[in-house]
């Protein structure tokens, strides 16, 4: 028997209202998805695509003009289901200071199930286990000022699992990181969709962070431009740089190499891919 989708988009428009006397900012047009449990689905467009917006109205921050989004078999706009809707997907915001509100790592990742009520012995069984699944045990007494962007970005991800989502939503979680920060936040992010079986929404414009996805959805102009698994989309080089894209660097190697004469597959992804297809 087939799942039901963790998340079912239909017929989405949305658009900002206009400044004073003119007209709304279309931001997404007639957009329909479905996301399946336990899936790595990647979200990529160029600025302005509205990448962010769709990943705002997911998480109800905010709701469609026209059509509807269901989270876990609730509307985002039936008000009444805010928080069930919140808590079944829970989202991760580019900038991780803004999702940080105590003095010590360990209250920070117990304030959400404090406000959902949780019993406190519950609770403090919830931090230890969330804290060592983003691998963060050893800085549970520490300031979270006095971590780096990958480490405080991976207290912010804890911080919403002890509220024990079925979805993670993560909005450009590693934007503002070194790349040594976006690896053990991407490290972090593909355990928590393989081992536990979390379903991941991973909105980026770092391609290489998506060839391990099950699926990339394209935006481009508020519409969805392409859609399928990473071999699929980033062998379409021409397709995605005229969209304003860039593809994983292995797979712009190939595609270079293939220019200049030298035949290998358009859908290298990796540098071991790229190894093979050389030695060949």
């Amino acid at each position: 028997m087939e799942q039901e989708p963790i998340i079912s988009i239909k017929d989405l428009d949305f658009q900002y209202p206009g400044e004073e006397g003119k007209e709304p900012v279309k931001a997404l047009e007639d957009i329909s998805l479905e996301i399946k449990p336990g899936e790595f689905v990647g979200i990529i467009g160029h600025n302005g695509s509205g990448k962010s917006t769709l990943s705002k109205l997911l998480n109800a921050i905010l709701l469609p003009t026209k059509g509807d989004i269901e989270v876990g078999g609730m509307n985002t706009k039936d008000q009444s289901h805010l928080w069930d809707i919140r808590k079944t997907a829970g989202m991760v915001f580019q900038n991780p200071d803004n999702q940080l509100v105590a003095t010590i790592v360990e209250d920070d990742v117990a304030f959400g199930p404090e406000n959902l009520g949780i019993p406190s012995e519950e609770i403090r069984r919830r931090v230890d286990d969330c804290l060592e699944t983003v691998g963060m045990s050893d800085f549970k007494r520490s300031e979270p000022n006095n971590l780096s962007g990958g480490q405080k970005q991976r207290v912010a991800i804890a911080g919403i699992l002890a509220m024990q989502p079925e979805c993670l939503i993560l909005d450009e979680p590693t934007a503002m990181l070194d790349p040594s920060g976006r690896k053990e936040v991407m490290k972090t992010v593909k355990e928590l969709n393989k081992k536990e079986g979390l379903t991941i929404l991973h909105v980026t414009h770092f391609m290489d962070e998506l060839i391990d996805a099950d699926r990339i959805i394209v935006l481009d102009g508020g519409k969805i431009a392409l859609e399928g698994k990473p071999k699929e989309i980033f062998s379409q080089v021409d397709k995605l740089k005229e969209i304003g894209l860039d593809v994983p660097p292995m797979t712009a190697l190939a595609h270079e190499l293939n220019e200049s004469g030298l035949e290998l597959p358009e859908d290298v992804l990796s540098i071991d891919e790229m190894v093979e297809a050389l030695c060949q």
